[in-house]
């Protein structure tokens, strides 16, 4: 079997279209993941009772079910539910950001727990309110612990997009899809789709070390 290039050239277009939408699904569920995220790690590491329970509650449903469960629910079920439409795209974001959230929320309380204590106890005495310590002496350190994980998140949120094709999301991999069944040319697009996360994968690789780099605690 002869390799047609004709064919990953045809095709780059379609899939580049999909990846511009594959990135953008990635970086709403990082922004939105992070926000619920930091919310749940500060609650699970400085809550009450009132906060903790829930805040475990949601890292444990999450963290104990596939993310593909986790989309059919919101895409199908949810409408259902509270009686309102929701887009595939919307659905793939509301998914990405509350499992990312969870996932970003044991980092974040990780982070916290790893700050020195003493620091904590040194804002207090010097008269300071609970919350400046927490956001001018706490979060700086604890940002820069968790950076590494929450990176590698980020990563594992650009490849997650390809479960979206379940519910018909046009991201880069039902594109391929796509194209491989109207030209039944199934080596070389799977094989430009591969190539094209790795390229992507890689460059955020080399970004996040270059950012871990720059911020690294002495």
């Amino acid at each position: 079997m002869t390799f047609d290039w004709a064919a990953v050239i045809a095709a780059l277009p379609d899939l580049l279209q999909g990846l511009q939408l594959t990135l953008l699904i990635a970086l709403a569920g990082l922004a939105g993941g992070i926000v619920l995220g930091i919310l749940a790690g500060v609650a699970l590491t400085y809550g009450g009772r009132l906060t903790v329970l829930p805040a475990q509650l949601y890292v444990a449903l999450i963290r104990g079910t596939p993310i593909v469960v986790q989309v059919m629910f919101v895409y199908f079920a949810l409408p259902i539910m509270m009686d309102i439409r929701i887009s595939g795209i919307s659905a793939a974001i509301i998914t990405l950001v509350v499992n990312s959230g969870a996932y970003n929320a044991e980092i974040i309380r990780g982070a916290l727990d790893g700050v020195p204590f003493g620091l904590r106890e040194a804002g207090l005495a010097m008269g300071l309110p609970f919350r400046t310590v927490l956001l001018h002496v706490i979060t700086p350190i604890a940002f820069r612990r968790a950076l590494p994980a929450m990176g590698n998140q980020f990563v594992n949120l650009v490849k997650d997009t390809s479960i979206f094709l379940v519910i018909g999301v046009g991201e880069l991999t039902r594109r391929g899809q796509e194209i491989m069944a109207a030209n039944f040319r199934a080596v070389e697009i799977w094989t430009a789709v591969a190539i094209i996360y790795l390229l992507v994968i890689s460059l955020l690789a080399l970004g996040l070390r270059v950012l871990e780099r720059r911020v690294r605690l002495p």
